[in-house]
């Protein structure tokens, strides 16, 4: 008899321990779920933050392609000058 109560005792102690231990399991699941929704939500603004400086870039890439196209080469401004000079040299000349 002694030893029954012993052994249910052992058992109410074990089945206690066990319970606490699938709570905290449970309370401990459920935050880390939070934490991965999260995570997640951080990463999808994180690639969308990404995407939008890629565009932006992409956009102050293609205005500096456009600025070097219409931009002056060393040649054209040379021949130019060299106009500039012939002008100036007529119009020296007439006066």
């Amino acid at each position: 008899m002694y030893t029954q109560k012993y052994m249910d005792d052992n058992q109410k102690m074990l089945r206690a321990i066990l319970n606490g231990q699938n709570a905290l399991k449970q309370e401990l699941v459920s935050k880390i779920d939070r934490v991965d929704q999260k995570v997640d939500r951080l990463t999808d603004k994180v690639n969308s933050v990404g995407k939008n400086l890629t565009k932006r870039i992409d956009r102050l890439g293609k205005s500096l392609a456009y600025l070097e196209d219409d931009a002056p080469t060393r040649e054209e401004i040379n021949n130019l000058e060299e106009k500039v000079n012939k002008i100036d040299q007529k119009v020296t000349s007439v006066l």
